[in-house]
């Protein structure tokens, strides 16, 4: 008989293998295939028949039970236990073909590999870039690399603030690095912004690397950083710590609000 333990390491084998959004992708289609077996076996053996609203309805709680028992992050079982619930209501309202394929590839344009690198689109706030901005050397030239840089805001305001920094952005979702380099045109910024995954680009370039991407990133970021970053340079990192490996600083704003990690090489 298979222990408990054997259990959970096949799990967590599972997760290794696949990315999240692939995982989510059989779960819910496990959880289609048993919602299937159990309205045919209810209809069978007690005559019991569902609505259109009570099947989705059990889809959505198999596959928030199938997430659970895999232990994925908690966001995960709630988007399982809301995504046929809302494919449901959404048929309902008799929405044109058209604009299931607009908001498809918006989101893909927006999100594009985060099945892959496991970074949701997160965008800075002001209130980091100024706290970032104290951290950036005012008596001497810099360069500057956000990670994952989004729609840029943190680049084109160090560039605006730091005159004497070469502030760059790399962003691997088309979307957002489009919108980020037509701002820099628009606004006349100094910052440049390049399509890409920050992998090709060499960390030994840059003074300082500023990242706000997910946990589930840190370490492959961290490896990297160690092998290419020169000595006196900083890695700056938004919210989420790097496991195992203490920071130089931390920041929090206030109480509630996440803190800026900084390790210093």
């Amino acid at each position: 008989m298979q222990s408990k333990q054997d259990s959970v390491s096949e799990l967590s084998g599972a997760r290794k293998r696949f990315p999240p959004a692939i995982l989510a992708f059989f779960i819910q289609l496990v959880a289609l295939g048993l919602t299937w077996v159990i309205l045919q076996v209810g209809y069978m053996l007690f005559a019991v028949t569902l609505a259109g609203w009570g099947i989705c309805l059990l889809q959505s709680v198999i596959s928030a039970l199938l997430a659970t028992g895999l232990r994925m992050a908690v966001w995960w079982r709630i988007i399982h236990f809301l995504f046929p619930v809302t494919i449901f209501f959404m048929l309902q309202w008799n929405v044109p073909p058209w604009v299931y394929l607009s908001a498809f590839l918006f989101t893909l344009a927006l999100f594009w590999s985060t099945f892959k690198t496991q970074v949701p689109f997160y965008p800075s706030l002001p209130t980091t870039w100024r706290q970032v901005k104290q951290l950036i050397p005012e008596d001497k030239p810099v360069s500057i690399l956000d990670v994952g840089s989004g729609l840029g805001g943190l680049v084109m305001y160090l560039a605006r603030e730091r005159p004497n920094a070469a502030c760059a952005g790399i962003e691997v979702a088309p979307l957002p690095w489009l919108i980020s380099a037509l701002l820099a045109v628009i606004k006349k910024s100094s910052a440049r912004f390049k399509y890409g995954n920050y992998q090709a680009v060499n960390l030994s370039e840059y003074d300082v690397v500023f990242a706000y991407l997910s946990p589930a990133a840190m370490p492959e970021l961290w490896q990297k950083a160690v092998k290419e970053m020169r000595s006196g340079s900083v890695l700056i990192s938004y919210e989420f710590e790097i496991p195992g490996i203490t920071p130089k600083l931390q920041i929090q704003d206030r109480p509630d609000s996440p803190c800026i990690f900084v390790w210093e090489f």
